[in-house]
């Protein structure tokens, strides 16, 4: 039986999306807004990378040395950081890319990212003067026009004064630039194979975009049968990500380095954002235990057909969740109306319900949470999306869906099922806001920054 699901949970993370929502930036704006930490926080004056890194060389070796400590005590299967990798302050001396380059190294991240200084603009806000950048210019990703995705990034300029929402927003969105890509032992970079986290332990190695989902999921809450048979479903890193940018954006902000303060902020925001996702949280939602072992039994047998519908279908819904919720979100931002979805990210009543931020809220709050939704909201998807799209395994949304009008289908299927459809998204993005906002706080209250 072990072999049998373990077979199974390989088919089915073998394309498992590696995004969450579509463009974390848009809904972050809303989400932060009414925080009056952010929102009435002062302009900060926008900062190479190399700078910051160059000024805090020595702190900065320190905290990466002690966030490795702590991920070893508190994150299961973590794998040390090997000892060549490890920040050294002399760095500071050996010029401004191999100072990047050794960060970003120590880090455990692409040493690609661009760390580019730029925004994406508020679509509620006013038309920017700034230059356009090109999508190369801020993502290590190539574009790809059939994912339907909205982005538009403005330059900044060194010492150019930026609202804090705007750095904080902006931010959020930023891991799923390629931050996270090709950083396993089999991965096809010159990276992977020296950062120690072993073989990429689910989705396709050979998609670079796939590589990142283990930063980006956790599957802390599935049946112990799933994790006998699969235990490489622990192997997941989104805690260490939230924990190291958490860390950073602290001592940005206690060394005068606003700016960064502001932008790890965003960047540590965007995995707690993730997790806010059922399907990121939850290995196959609206499929019990039970079924996949049946379903999986009899691909043993010789008849893989069941198995790879369900592959097919999980994925699609996935992707029907996120593009529905881009939607929502361009729409509202396109004539400036505040819809549920914008009444959701602004209500703080969710905020400071679980007590304050501390290394478990991730874990047992945020993607507990989520794991509890994924049934419901798979149901609603179900009875609210066009059939096509959510139950049909011979249509493959993530290669056919690129153009379709999402919103523009569910209202065809009648009031109640847009009202049902929009009603479910709004209540994850309840938990996006609140959970986002949580994290901002926890970060800013040491430093009392305002």
């Amino acid at each position: 039986m072990k072999h049998l699901l373990l077979a199974f949970a390989l088919a089915l993370c073998a394309i498992a999306p590696a995004r969450a929502w579509s463009n974390h930036a848009l809904a972050s704006y809303r989400a932060f807004e009414v925080l009056p930490e952010v929102a009435q926080a002062p302009p900060v004056a926008a900062e190479p990378l190399e700078s910051f890194l160059a000024a805090q060389a020595a702190p900065i070796a320190r905290l990466l040395a002690a966030q490795d400590a702590w991920a070893q005590s508190h994150i299961a299967h973590y794998p040390p950081l090997p000892a060549a990798l490890r920040f050294d302050p002399a760095a500071a001396h050996q010029g401004a890319p191999a100072l990047r380059r050794a960060f970003l190294m120590a880090l455990r991240v692409s040493p690609e990212s661009r760390f580019a200084l730029y925004v994406q603009p508020d679509p509620w806000g006013p038309e920017p003067a700034a230059a356009a950048l090109p999508h190369d210019a801020v993502s290590a990703l190539p574009l790809r026009e059939k994912d339907g995705e909205a982005h538009r990034f403005v330059r900044l300029e060194a010492g150019e004064p930026v609202a804090p929402l705007a750095v904080l927003s902006s931010a959020s969105d930023e891991p799923d630039y390629g931050m996270d890509v090709n950083l396993w032992q089999d991965s096809p970079s010159a990276w992977g194979p020296l950062y120690g986290f072993g073989p990429l332990p689910f989705g396709n190695p050979a998609l670079d975009f796939a590589t990142q989902a283990p930063f980006h999921m956790g599957f802390y809450h599935e049946s112990p049968i799933i994790y006998a048979a699969a235990g490489f479903l622990r192997r997941t890193y989104p805690e260490l990500r939230v924990h190291q940018f958490m860390g950073l954006s602290r001592l940005a902000f206690e060394s005068g380095h606003a700016y960064w303060g502001w932008r790890f902020a965003g960047l540590a925001a965007h995995y707690v954002q993730d997790l806010t996702q059922p399907y990121h949280a939850r290995l196959a939602p609206g499929f019990s235990t039970t079924r996949l072992i049946a379903i999986q039994l009899l691909a043993a047998l010789g008849m893989p057909g069941r198995r790879n519908d369900m592959v097919v279908l999980l994925s699609n819904r996935h992707f029907v969740l996120e593009r529905y919720e881009s939607q929502m979100v361009q729409a509202g931002g396109q004539v400036r109306k505040t819809t549920a979805l914008e009444n959701a990210l602004h209500d703080g009543r969710q905020d400071g319900a679980d007590g304050t931020w501390d290394d478990a809220t991730l874990r047992d709050i945020v993607s507990l949470q989520s794991f509890q939704l994924g049934e419901a909201v798979t149901q609603q998807l179900l009875a609210c999306a066009p059939a096509r799209y959510v139950s049909d395994p011979g249509f493959d949304f993530g290669v056919e869906g690129g153009t379709i009008d999402l919103m523009a289908e569910v209202a065809r299927q009648g009031p109640q099922a847009q009202a049902t459809l929009q009603a479910s998204i709004a209540t994850l993005m309840g938990h996006f806001g609140a959970h986002s906002r949580a994290l901002v706080r926890a970060i800013l209250a040491p430093s009392r920054q305002p």
